[in-house]
């Protein structure tokens, strides 16, 4: 078990922690129309775009150097170590790690050069298009910035990437790093980048997000995420809570007749944590808004709690789905959700769907004595990751 210590968020419903909390018990989207680009002849025209700002935030050098997903990652890690009162230069630098989780890089850093490419050739792209575009780079700035030379890495495992991230740095812990920095963010709302995301048909042509819902027809695509400073569960700054448990698995092909296999990392993150089903007090639902994926989520669920059990709830409704960013931002919600004792909504569904067996949070938080509870994300291509967090002791 490890200790949250503190967080950094950036949303599109606000590009500072406390400011995206407020939004989220207050049910305000993020969610509108995509305004970074005409997006008028794409099938998508909607999204979650972040109000976030580099300048002020990031370094000049760092900001002409990095594209938008990590310079995000860049002012949360600020945040994060705030928030924590850590100053990494207090610490050995080879006991402190960096993990990030990315699934699509610097596209919109990487179409710029493209474009310069070909309207005026190969000396016009920059230095820089060599590692802006890499999924890692976000890992190797921070880890640079703030001289932590300890384990660094980079997962890919879409929207379940985010909480693999976080469990990674966690098990760090046990090998003698003091200090992590976990999380993930994306931020391809871009031309190039909104593209590359039609191409698994799962974006809603609608203009909306409505998971569990009669409706729903697929989800709105979203930037930000969050980054989580993780210490040891014995340092009692535990401001959060704690990561208590986690599994991952891998769904089988689509024309093998074995089942999803996200129930077992629900099961295999419970077994992790020492914890049985009535020990979750809310799930945090990946909620992908594609009627099949929410009905074998929906299975899942029920299977492992019983039906109508638990609390679930979908809070990303109000940011869309920030794929690496998603499943970090999940977290981070579910862990100011144990501090305040409160679980906040999923907002506009009005047509749920009858006979998933979810005892669904809509429209308005819910206040409620929360000792654990359990995230869980999928990526697209059969990633499923579960995990269990535990309220700071008091």
């Amino acid at each position: 078990m490890s200790a949250v210590t503190g967080m950094g968020v950036v949303a599109p419903n606000g590009d500072r922690t406390e400011e995206y909390w407020s939004s989220i018990l207050a049910g305000r989207s993020g969610l509108g129309p995509i305004t970074r680009f005409d997006a008028g002849g794409y099938p998508v025209t909607r999204g979650g775009e972040s109000s976030f700002v580099a300048k002020g935030r990031v370094p000049g050098r760092l900001i002409a150097e990095t594209d938008r997903f990590t310079q995000m990652a860049l002012a949360m890690s600020e945040m994060a170590l705030d928030d924590a009162g850590v100053d990494p230069a207090g610490l050995p630098e080879y006991e402190m790690a960096v993990t990030t989780a990315s699934s699509s890089g610097g596209t919109d850093f990487g179409q710029r050069e493209i474009e310069k490419l070909w309207r005026s050739g190969p000396r016009h792209v920059g230095a820089y298009q060599s590692i802006a575009w890499f999924y890692a780079a976000s890992t190797g700035q921070i880890a640079i910035r703030h001289k932590m030379r300890g384990p660094c890495g980079v997962i890919c495992a879409e929207q379940a990437g985010g909480l693999d991230a976080a469990a990674h740095s966690s098990r760090l812990l046990r090998d003698g790093v003091r200090l992590a920095l976990a999380g993930g963010t994306d931020a391809s709302l871009c031309p190039y980048g909104l593209v590359a995301q039609l191409s698994n048909g799962r974006l809603s042509r609608s203009g909306t997000y409505l998971p569990f819902d009669e409706r729903a027809d697929g989800y709105l695509p979203g930037e930000g995420g969050a980054m989580l400073t993780i210490e040891p569960a014995d340092t009692n700054k535990a401001k959060y809570g704690y990561i208590a448990g986690h599994a991952a698995t891998f769904d089988p092909p689509p024309w093998s007749d074995r089942p999803p296999a996200l129930r077992r990392a629900i099961t295999g993150a419970l077994a992790d944590a020492a914890a049985a089903p009535d020990d979750i007090d809310v799930v945090f639902a990946d909620a992908a808004g594609v009627p099949e994926l929410d009905r074998q989520e929906a299975e899942a669920i029920a299977g492992v709690f019983g039906r109508n059990a638990v609390p679930v709830t979908a809070p990303k409704t109000m940011t869309g789905r920030l794929y690496a960013g998603g499943g970090a931002l999940d977290l981070a919600t579910a862990l100011l959700s144990l501090r305040d004792q409160v679980i906040p909504p999923t907002v506009g569904i009005d047509s749920p769907v009858e006979g998933l067996g979810l005892d669904l949070v809509r429209d308005r938080p819910r206040p409620a004595k929360l000792r654990a509870a359990l995230v869980i994300a999928r990526g697209y291509g059969g990633f499923n990751s579960a995990i269990v967090i535990r309220a700071r002791r008091t």
